[in-house]
């Protein structure tokens, strides 16, 4: 330990919560608790904040830190957290003293001694790890525990090169310790069941959520999220969407707590580079290798909320720190500069619109229009289509009513502005023709050819494609100037994400008229380019294929995985569960597409994803996926 310890290991969840969580009362008096003195050695946040979930769970623990100030300051973090315990009367005084009596800490490795086990949380340094763990060989026991918080660093070869390889695992807590859940125990082709036993029955006893992992660069969590964090920094250093439209996309588009570039932020530039390096080196993945805008940034000091400047520049340093704007860049672009198709002038008067198709997506958008007071033609294949699309849209009007979202008198009105029909014609006066029909480019076209002989000049015809090329959409008219993307999210109407997707042929006005409809229909639009994927499906559908690959590989089992992205990573739903509701099918043509248009091996579609589809377990519409359900539609 030849250097000061004052970072540490672990990244910040995005789903991390902002309150105090100081006010669990520690359980002073519990009989015997599993390993019941731990050491844990630096003392940064990281280690501070698994030390206040040991002392509260009774434990006595020795803090470690070769810099006598780390070792203060995570005293004065414990003592404020306990003061802050008994002012909320969580816990009383004399719990309050007996907790604090049960901590120490001082520099020396010596002072683990007692320790039946030492956890060390130093950077994510191979080196500095390997000089912790060693020297801990000649301290502790023989049968103490060495678990090491690294969450990308091989754990084998770390337990290799120390005395007691057996006795070595893996214990990665994450950031911040005492309200996150998520504890990945991870073994070593050396470690010994027993000492696997014992740390699993620590991290349940702290009240966390042990899952079992193998030692493969990231783990679980990290594995899936870094991958992900690579590919968003890629998107944005080529200047494809801004980064305030990629964060957005990803935050209204998959539910998110925090978009991408603010979470990389939040982890430190710095860190992440260093993770995705180490990642690398063990996987020589491409989808590890760093994009160069992480090392440019760290390199300029940019790391992120800490530094008050990374992807966005904020007031203050560290945690707490707020994005602030800054009017100087294209949308306050501080690290890539002018990002994304902008905005512009010039809208078209919007009173009418027509939407094709009759299935839950046509019918969510014309349910959207309608409630904010446009006239609506609802266009379908067929007179009895069109009024069963309608009746659809009565009964989620219904449902608004039943749940006091919306009055009787509105319900009526709304309804009332959607007329249905089979003929195309009826979308001769419309201002903005929405297509919402089967996902098949040839069909597709073949009504945008339609759509430019009906409607009328200057109508701007907008298609909901997911993944197929906007501009062959637009070739198929004479006016591709007027032919542009408006993805919607399923289900429309409770969605607030619209991507708008621009060709290279689509003009000014016809985006500005969409970026105002959005605003009146009170959807959150954002900009990108006409390429598979667009921003959302181009960053979720490559970490659901890599999930797949995870348990393709008998690393983990679907629920682990699950576990993992709920409680480490802040996911409202975890990658199985959103594939099965997705559909296996819809999920893997999106992948062929990505595929095909990037020719990345990395985005190959996962042979399981595949052969399950040809099983015809395609998730929840036909009761097995990745799980079994009960129903068809369960």
């Amino acid at each position: 330990m030849d250097r000061p310890v004052s970072t540490t290991s672990g990244s910040p969840s995005p789903g991390s919560p902002t309150a105090d969580p100081s006010g669990a009362a520690p359980t002073a008096g519990k009989p015997h608790p599993p390993l019941p003195v731990v050491a844990v050695v630096g003392l940064g946040t990281m280690g501070t904040g698994i030390a206040e979930v040991l002392l509260r769970s009774g434990r006595e623990v020795i803090g470690i830190d070769i810099d006598p100030a780390a070792a203060e300051r995570a005293g004065e973090h414990l003592r404020a957290s306990a003061d802050r315990a008994v002012e909320r009367r969580r816990i009383t005084e004399q719990q309050r003293r007996d907790l604090l009596s049960r901590f120490r800490a001082g520099t020396d490795p010596a002072d683990a001694a007692p320790a039946d086990l030492v956890i060390e949380v130093v950077p994510e340094e191979y080196d500095l790890k390997l000089s912790v763990l060693t020297a801990l060989d000649s301290v502790v026991r023989p049968d103490a525990i060495l678990a090491t918080g690294t969450n990308a660093l091989p754990v084998t070869r770390l337990a290799a090169e120390t005395a007691r390889p057996e006795r070595v695992v893996g214990l990665h807590f994450f950031h911040p310790v005492p309200a996150m859940r998520l504890v990945e125990v991870v073994s070593s082709v050396l470690t010994s069941p027993d000492a696997v036993e014992r740390v699993t029955e620590l991290a349940r006893d702290l009240g966390k959520e042990p899952v079992s992992a193998g030692d493969r660069p990231g783990f679980i969590a990290d594995g899936l999220l870094f991958g992900y964090l690579n590919r968003a920094a890629a998107m944005y250093e080529a200047r494809y969407a801004t980064r305030e439209d990629i964060d957005a996309a990803m935050r209204l588009g998959c539910g998110l707590p925090m978009g991408p570039l603010e979470l990389l932020d939040l982890i430190g530039i710095d860190t992440a580079r260093a993770v995705l390096e180490a990642m690398y080196e063990r996987s020589r993945d491409r989808l590890h290798a760093p994009t160069p805008i992480l090392g440019q940034l760290a390199e300029a000091g940019m790391t992120g909320r800490k530094a008050g400047r990374g992807f966005y520049t904020y007031s203050g340093t560290g945690p707490d720190a707020t994005a602030v704007p800054d009017p100087a860049t294209d949308g306050g672009n501080d690290a890539g500069g002018d990002a994304g198709a902008g905005r512009t002038t010039g809208a078209r008067p919007v009173e009418t619109v027509g939407v094709v198709g009759s299935g839950t997506m046509a019918s969510g958008i014309a349910e959207v229009f309608a409630k904010a007071g446009f006239p609506v033609i609802l266009v379908a294949r067929s007179e009895e289509k069109a009024n069963t699309a309608r009746g659809r849209i009565a009964k989620s009007l219904n449902r608004s009513v039943d749940r006091g979202r919306m009055s009787a008198e509105d319900r009526d009105t709304a309804l009332a502005r959607i007329v249905p029909t089979d003929t195309l014609e009826s979308l001769a006066g419309v201002d903005l023709a929405v297509e919402a029909i089967a996902e098949d480019l040839t069909v597709k076209q073949e009504l945008f050819r339609a759509l430019d002989k009906v409607c009328r000049t200057g109508a701007v015809l907008a298609t909901t494609t997911s993944s197929l090329p906007v501009v062959a959409c637009a070739r198929a008219t004479s006016r591709p100037q007027d032919v542009i993307g408006m993805h919607f999210f399923n289900p429309a109407p409770a969605m607030k994400l619209v991507e708008v997707v621009r060709t290279v042929l689509t003009g000014d006005e016809a985006h500005a008229t969409v970026h105002e409809v959005c605003a009146r229909v009170r959807k959150h639009p954002v900009d990108c380019g006409d390429r598979a994927g667009f921003i959302v499906n181009a960053l979720l559908f490559p970490y659901l294929n890599d999930a797949v690959k995870m348990v393709q590989e008998h690393y983990a089992t679907p629920d682990a995985v699950d576990t993992a992205m709920k409680l480490g990573g802040g996911y409202p739903m975890g990658p199985f569960e959103l594939l099965d509701v997705v559909g296996l099918d819809v999920s893997l043509a999106i992948e062929e597409t990505l595929h095909r248009e990037f020719r990345d091996p990395s985005l190959a579609p996962a042979p399981l994803l595949r052969q399950l589809v040809e099983a015809g377990c395609l998730g929840r519409k036909t009761g097995r996926g990745f799980r079994e359900y009960t129903g068809a539609s369960a």
